[in-house]
């Protein structure tokens, strides 16, 4: 099932990359999103092209199945040379209007509504999950409200913007796999906004 998301979301994500002149923004966010699929937190300092290459320089912090203890004994082994320089990501929540927070709000609220059925009563434990995930608290206080007032998906995907469409689904992903397993209402919403995604990035 993960295979099956995440090589059509390339596919499409391609397609963004080869439309737009911003390019180097948005790859740069790509990588990060996909090594955040593994737990791996990650921040792209440097890409540049390099004949039919592409070059690609990454800050990665501790992933999530690594220790302290682990990490920081590859941290002493490792030599660190050379001053890192941050690009622009593109698209962040941070960077988001309060439109396309909302409709992220209310899409993520799908997912977690698909995922669990006691939402409002796990919230504490729910939240510091989605936390570990890498969620901003503001994020995660919106998606709060967001759970007690549910909006049908078929709704949402209305005039889907596509660099929205693939930061929902990134997050998506990650909430529907907490658990290691996706139900089939985790598996419907997630098709839901692949599909948009395809759509909104089809030539």
């Amino acid at each position: 099932m993960l295979v099956q998301l995440v090589r059509p979301l390339v596919r499409s994500q391609i397609q963004m990359l080869a439309r737009t002149p911003a390019a180097d923004a948005k790859l740069t966010n790509m990588v990060a999103q996909w090594l955040g699929y593994l737990g791996v937190y990650a921040e792209v300092t440097r890409l540049e092209t390099e004949g039919e290459l592409i070059q690609v320089s990454l800050k990665v912090g501790r992933p999530e199945q690594c220790t302290e203890t682990e990490w920081q004994s590859v941290l002493d082994n490792l030599t660190h040379k050379g001053k890192a320089w941050r690009e622009d990501t593109g698209l962040t929540y941070a960077t988001m209007t309060p439109a396309q927070k909302g409709k992220v709000h209310r899409l993520l609220a799908c997912v977690l509504q698909a995922s669990n059925d006691n939402l409002v009563e796990d919230w504490h434990q729910v939240s510091g999950e989605l936390a570990q995930l890498g969620l901003e608290a503001a994020l995660l206080n919106e998606l709060r409200s967001a759970i007690r007032v549910p909006t049908p998906m078929e709704v949402l995907i209305e005039d889907l913007q596509p660099d929205v469409a693939a930061f929902a689904l990134s997050k998506a992903i990650g909430i529907a796999l907490m658990d290691k397993h996706i139900n089939q209402a985790e598996d419907g919403a997630l098709k839901i906004l692949l599909n948009a995604l395809q759509q909104e990035t089809r030539p």
